[in-house]
């Protein structure tokens, strides 16, 4: 597997396009648009909120009924969440209108929607940004690159990954972009990702490898503790890099899980790390707990601490609020066996052992704290079982982002 750049047009067959269609913003872009030169195979999860928006509605739907998808049409600013049968009528029309343009069935098109919650959405705009986007099209990654961008709302930068792997000498690509930034916490959260491979396999299986893979990636990350009513992980796979089709959990299905975990992992960190208000990453390495559930349960529990979120902040190498998290977690452990450290790119440091402050610099913690990703590693000596979270620290800017959010 190779680390490559791109987004969602890295794969072949795939083309983006994006619009400053005026929804909300009035100075940048605001809708992306996503096609498959051919029907794609489609798979997604969803947010576990009650409340679910109605473009989540639509695609549940979709992917549910349709063999195939061929596009996505996204918009920012307005969520198109709370917005009743209108809301969803507006999802239709959005669908009708892209594939009148494309050529395509309606139930082959996909929306998403992302923003303030209870407007409805102004659908002579939307519709005037897909026919624009129809005829903008294009497979270059600069295309897909600036598709990742129209799609931002609190975000500070685009999300965007992709690798590529061999399946019986064919080179097969994932590629993928996301955006998130506020409103995100276990299960799912205030993101859309979608991502796009080239790769042949069976419906079913593309579901399956999405699933086990949004485990670890997108469900271990939090910057609020808010999960929104609109999280979607969508993906489609075309066919078009030619490998014999998938059609059973073998090794090149191994293969594509692996790569598929990449490319989500690293824009789940990218979303962890890019939090509103955040100046650093947070990791949460859980090792050694007595088992998987656990060893979620706990990283999850130090990465949404807003106190040890704020000691992040302050560089702080307060180890007591991290120790205190683990014990709500809900998990048994002996906490007189727990090891602690701190890591960066400026160096290692373990902060107690067996429960107990070491006679550590607070010097040295302090810098090691002062890098833009910081680890936190606990070792709980309960056994083989472990699993990361990834978060964000707690700023002041955080409070001023959200207190006019809607303004």
């Amino acid at each position: 597997m190779r680390k490559i750049t791109g987004g969602v047009t890295a794969a072949k067959g795939f083309a983006a396009a994006h619009t400053a269609a005026g929804i909300k913003y009035k100075d940048r872009e605001d809708m992306a648009m996503i096609y498959s030169a051919v029907p794609a195979k489609t798979a997604g999860t969803f947010t576990t909120n009650v409340v679910k928006a109605a473009p989540v509605k639509w695609d549940q739907m979709i992917v549910r009924e349709s063999d195939y998808a061929q596009a996505v049409v996204v918009n920012a600013g307005i969520a198109n969440a709370c917005t009743g049968e209108e809301g969803m009528g507006y999802c239709r029309q959005t669908a009708e209108t892209a594939a009148q343009a494309l050529q395509i069935p309606e139930s082959a098109v996909l929306v998403a929607s992302t923003g303030v919650i209870g407007m409805q959405l102004p659908m002579d705009r939307i519709r005037s940004g897909i026919t624009v986007m129809a005829s903008d099209l294009s497979e270059e990654l600069s295309a897909g690159n600036a598709a990742a961008k129209a799609i931002m709302t609190t975000d500070t930068h685009e999300k965007e990954a992709a690798v590529t792997f061999e399946i019986a000498g064919v080179t097969v690509t994932v590629g993928g972009m996301c955006k998130g930034s506020g409103m995100i916490h276990p299960n799912m959260c205030t993101m859309l990702s979608f991502v796009t491979t080239d790769l042949a396999i069976e419906k079913e299986l593309l579901q399956e490898a999405l699933f086990e893979v949004v485990k670890d990636t997108y469900n271990m990350i939090s910057v609020d503790g808010d999960t929104s009513t609109n999280d979607t992980c969508l993906i489609l796979a075309n066919g078009m890099a030619g490998n014999p089709v998938i059609t059973e959990k073998n090794a090149d299905y191994d293969k594509f899980v692996e790569a598929l975990f990449e490319v989500n992992r690293s824009l789940a960190k990218m979303m962890a790390g890019d939090g509103e208000g955040a100046t650093a990453l947070f990791e949460v390495v859980v090792e050694h707990a007595a088992s998987k559930a656990d060893a979620v349960k706990l990283s999850k529990s130090v990465v949404t601490s807003s106190l040890t979120k704020a000691a992040i902040y302050g560089h702080d190498a307060n180890w007591g609020r991290i120790l205190c998290a683990l014990g709500y977690a809900g998990v048994e452990f002996d906490p007189e066996q727990v090891d602690l450290y701190f890591e960066s790119v400026n160096g290692r440091i373990q902060i107690i052992e067996n429960g107990v402050a070491l006679p550590y610099s607070e010097e040295e913690a302090t810098r090691i704290l002062t890098a833009d990703a910081v680890t936190a590693i606990c070792d709980m000596k309960q056994g083989d079982a472990s699993a990361t979270a990834w978060g964000c620290d707690l700023t002041y800017d955080y409070v001023k982002i959200n207190a006019d959010y809607r303004s």
